[in-house]
């Protein structure tokens, strides 16, 4: 029983606690469910912060796996599946990313879920053990588990809580990933039975190279319609307009992470050559995609829409810095993962406020809110810049490192200067589609809602679920070097892994 009391194991299974909780809470105290899920979804936040910074078992400088909590689980037949968490530089901040978005998604439910309150905390309780698990799962069966397990509560959150046509979204998000899935666990399960091993470090240069492609296919099939990457990406409106907000902030923040998180844990170590080779591949369908999903965000009248398609064109980049292959661009790479979850996660907020008193997410009933929500007006203008790329917030930063990246800056660089300069493309797409959707909304004439409707500002409530946002998106914009210190020594390593396969 030693593995419940290990770093990892609390940090993963903490909101358990929170679950047991809220099944002795009866259904009618709503208000006691909602405090009761949001401190666990606190608390767990803190034990993540306890466990990488301050229990002292974690070193930022080492580029290796910590925090090792590894137990033998199944071993019958022959089967050698381990209960395996680690953390290192590819995963810390995207857990640290998954603690802190389930507080401020729980907190931004306040008002907007009145039905189930229970059931609701309860499947994003859940939901939040099952991201967490993708993250620091070092066994391929044991991340597999996690991996599956996430679209059960994700399913319920929308087709439940959902808007009107939130059964065919929710069957239609199900149904996408699990195809995706079932490849990838052919793939597990190949080499589990021919390498004698489930554990990723034990398999990272053990596989063969004639087997790697095809294996590097199926595990792609399901990270590219997570992410989602075009032409995958369907789903992913659907699912975001029918979401409740809190889903779509979990959806957008770390549930399409999951993707770009296995292609950097899974296809770059275990079948570099592979990779190398798909590399082209990938960095076109990227560029495609950050084209893409600017042009159609433009052409988008739900606000809500517009902000979905712009995931696929923000991931687009995200994609593009991964295989590039240098250090530059993983480290970008990373780092907007957390940028497109901090700024996407905001304008899902922001999106989810206004609805809640208009009962609308059409543009062109806006118009004019700066002059009665000057605070909303505001916070919205700071995070429409930050997802743009200004210089000075979060997505520049990103953005910037992973065009140096593309561009070919670094040794063992596979970029390609006309990716990079297509690419920067969908930056001024961003610019329009962006302003376009803020000057629909905030400046201009009073559109029909602004005239007849009564609307308020932000209350504390919701400027407290926003101000932490605001924090990072400043801080990571002015002083991004903390974040790029805890993942440069274990992208150092890949990119040299990677570098040895390009010589083989």
């Amino acid at each position: 029983m030693n593995f419940l009391f290990e770093p990892l194991t609390i940090v993963t299974f903490f909101p358990l606690l929170g679950v047991l909780a809220l099944l002795l809470i009866n259904s009618e105290q709503k208000t006691a469910i909602r405090w009761t899920a949001l401190v666990t979804a606190l608390l767990a936040f803190v034990i993540s912060l306890w466990a990488f910074f301050f229990s002292g078992q974690y070193d930022v400088a080492a580029p290796g796996l910590q925090l090792v909590a590894k137990y033998d689980w199944i071993t019958v037949a022959g089967w050698n599946i381990r209960y395996y968490l680690a953390a290192d530089g590819l995963s810390i901040l995207l857990v640290l990313l998954t603690t802190f978005l389930t507080p401020i998604a729980i907190l931004s439910t306040w008002t907007a879920i009145e039905e189930r309150v229970k059931d609701f905390m309860i499947f994003f309780l859940m939901l939040e053990i099952g991201m967490t698990g993708v993250f620091l799962s070092q066994d391929l069966f044991l991340f597999y588990i996690f991996w599956e397990f996430t679209l059960v509560p994700m399913y319920f959150l929308i087709g439940i809580w959902g808007g009107p046509r939130r059964m065919y979204a929710a069957v239609k998000f199900f149904l996408y990933t699990m195809a995706g899935s079932i490849l990838m666990l052919l793939a597990i399960l190949w080499l589990g039975i021919n390498l004698d091993t489930f554990a990723v470090p034990e398999l990272i240069g053990k596989v063969p190279a004639a087997a790697q492609m095809l294996l590097f296919v199926a595990f792609t099939a399901a990270f590219a319609i997570k992410v989602p990457m075009w032409p995958l990406h369907s789903w992913l409106p659907d699912a975001h307009v029918e979401a409740p907000t809190a889903g779509s902030v979990i959806l957008a923040g770390v549930l399409l992470k999951m993707g770009t998180y296995g292609f950097l844990r899974f296809n770059l170590p275990l079948f570099p050559e592979a990779s190398i080779q798909a590399a082209p591949v990938i960095g076109a369908l990227a560029v495609i995609g950050i084209i893409y999903g600017a042009a159609v965000s433009y052409a988008q009248k739900d606000v809500k829409k517009l902000v979905a398609y712009s995931s696929v064109s923000h991931l687009g980049f995200v994609m593009l810095g991964m295989f590039a292959m240098n250090s530059l661009g993983i480290q970008g790479a990373i780092l907007q993962m957390i940028n497109h979850g901090l700024s996407t996660g905001a304008l899902f907020l922001l999106v989810g406020m206004i609805y809640e008193q208009t009962h609308t997410r059409e543009l062109a009933v806006y118009g004019g809110l700066w002059k009665i929500m000057p605070v909303y007006g505001a916070l919205t203008l700071i995070v429409t810049l930050s997802s743009m790329g200004l210089p000075g917030l979060n997505g520049f930063v990103g953005e910037f490192t992973i065009l140096l990246g593309a561009w070919g800056a670094g040794s063992g660089s596979y970029g390609s200067v006309w990716f990079a300069a297509l690419s920067a493309i969908g930056v001024i797409l961003a610019a329009i589609y962006m302003l376009y959707m803020f000057q629909k909304m905030f400046l201009g004439p009073a559109g029909e809602i602004t005239k007849h409707h009564p609307l308020h500002d932000l209350n504390w409530r919701e400027i407290a679920t926003l101000l932490p946002l605001l924090v990072f998106i400043f801080w990571i914009g002015l002083y991004p070097k903390p974040f790029f210190d805890l993942m440069s020594p274990t992208v150092d390593e890949l990119v040299k892994l990677l570098s040895a396969a390009a010589l083989r």
